[in-house]
């Protein structure tokens, strides 16, 4: 079974600005080479950066038009619902985690606060590898 991920927004322009160790951009360069899989949270989070240099937002344009950006669905509406019951994270949040866990994703972020307390979630952090 191959391993399907999901990427949050704080790794992607972790990655796109160099900022994560090069294990990590090696990790992210592989993951990118066989598929990109985005929330639609992160594609809007990424649209309204305003990164420092002009040619990273036409990059950032690019990398959305070449991903698959999962929408809100009546199974992620429900499982946002729940995740912000039980564990009082902010609804963005929840949807980046609902969304990795109706579809069977691995999370990729450095936001370990957030997301390592969630129960089936997996999280990679990139910083770490």
């Amino acid at each position: 079974m191959v391993t399907r991920y999901l990427i949050d927004s704080s790794a992607i322009s972790q990655y796109l600005e160099a900022r994560m160790p090069e294990s990590g951009l090696q990790f992210m360069d592989n993951v990118f080479a066989i598929e990109s899989n985005l929330s639609v949270i992160t594609q809007i989070e990424l649209l309204t950066w305003q990164p420092p240099e002009t040619d990273l937002a036409e990059k950032i344009t690019i990398y959305i038009d070449d991903s698959t950006v999962f929408e809100l669905t009546p199974a992620v509406v429900a499982e946002t619902i729940r995740l912000r019951r039980k564990y009082r994270i902010k609804t963005p949040d929840a949807i980046i985690a609902a969304t990795a866990l109706v579809n069977g994703f691995q999370l990729i972020t450095d936001n370990e606060r957030d997301f390592n307390n969630i129960k089936g979630l997996r999280v990679i952090n990139p910083n770490r590898l």
